[in-house]
């Protein structure tokens, strides 16, 4: 009922509707119309209440709920549902569970705050609640698992554009980070389910900070990460952004699902790539071996030559820049 009557007032927003007249239409009680009017005004939306007037919608909290994206979703299969929490442990641990009881893809799981969020090789993801975007989309395209790599540059690819929307200087770092100043301020984990040949499903979480202040790191992270907002120091709209990115992910993610095209997506990761051309350190197994970063070949490898002179395609690893 609370969202049948935030629908009624943002169809009539700026104008005021009777208690009388919401109840009629929505089929409850006076009273409870004014129940979940404060409810709403509790989550953010700022409602005037006027005597013999009525409701009023005046402005919409920035919360990433179905509600709050829909009205500027232009998908027809990201974001289709929205599956929303104030606060979950990790959404790619939700994604999974509900993937593995079939849920159907494009399915988003979205939450304000998460208190287990996960990056690669274990590590955790900070994320202060309201402030930035925690999320996780459901995919189930025919391809297999060797090929699970190129959803992951796409993920990147979709993110960069969207937030060159907002500012200039979006750098990838392959495989899954987005640098702002140098520093990180996107981090992409994707995880998947399947045989060799063929995978069932595939989780693209999407972890970004959006409105963090300096202030809202712990210490240990002060050098390593950053927010849109410190980078450009405006308050960013993290609904529009979401919405963006969807956009973006559905056109290059429908492209290689339908007709295997990729090439363009490995341009522009190359394009912004922060490493290609550089000297880095590729730790793997516990081992760390120098090399220089040649290209991005369309698998979505890494190309490095390594101290020997030799030439090496790497899939997975984690990159120091020196």
């Amino acid at each position: 009922m609370k969202a049948k009557i935030l629908e009624l007032l943002k169809q009539n927003k700026k104008l005021f509707l009777s208690g009388e007249e919401i109840s009629r239409q929505i089929g409850i009680t006076r009273a409870a119309v004014w129940k979940y009017i404060k409810q709403l005004q509790s989550e953010g939306y700022l409602i005037e209440s006027v005597s013999n007037n009525g409701y009023k919608l005046v402005d919409c909290p920035d919360l990433l709920t179905y509600e709050e994206l829909s009205e500027n979703l232009k998908t027809n299969m990201i974001g289709s549902k929205i599956i929303h929490f104030d606060s979950i442990d990790s959404t790619n641990n939700k994604a999974k569970e509900l993937a593995e009881k079939g849920e159907p893809e494009g399915t988003v799981i979205i939450s304000e705050a998460q208190t287990s969020g996960k990056g690669r090789v274990g590590r955790l993801w900070y994320s202060k609640a309201y402030q930035g975007i925690c999320l996780s989309i459901i995919l189930r395209p025919n391809i297999d698992l060797l090929s699970v790599p190129l959803i992951t540059q796409i993920a990147c690819a979709a993110a960069c554009k969207a937030t060159m929307k907002i500012t200039d200087g979006v750098q990838i770092k392959w495989p899954n980070d987005l640098l702002l100043g140098g520093r990180k301020f996107c981090g992409i984990l994707t995880e998947s389910s399947g045989e060799i040949d063929k995978v069932n499903y595939i989780i693209v979480g999407i972890g970004i900070n959006v409105n963090q202040e300096k202030n809202d790191f712990p210490e240990s992270l002060e050098k390593k990460a950053t927010s849109i907002k410190i980078e450009t120091q405006n308050q960013i709209s993290r609904k529009n952004l979401v919405c963006d990115i969807f956009y973006e992910f559905e056109k290059m993610y429908m492209e290689y699902k339908e007709n295997g095209i990729i090439n363009d997506v490995i341009d522009y990761c190359r394009r912004y790539s922060s490493i290609v051309g550089k000297q880095i350190i590729v730790e793997r197994n516990g081992t760390g071996n120098r090399a220089k970063v040649v290209d991005i070949n369309n698998c979505g490898q890494l190309v490095v030559e390594l101290e020997s002179g030799n030439t090496e395609c790497i899939s997975t690893g984690n990159i120091t820049i020196l």
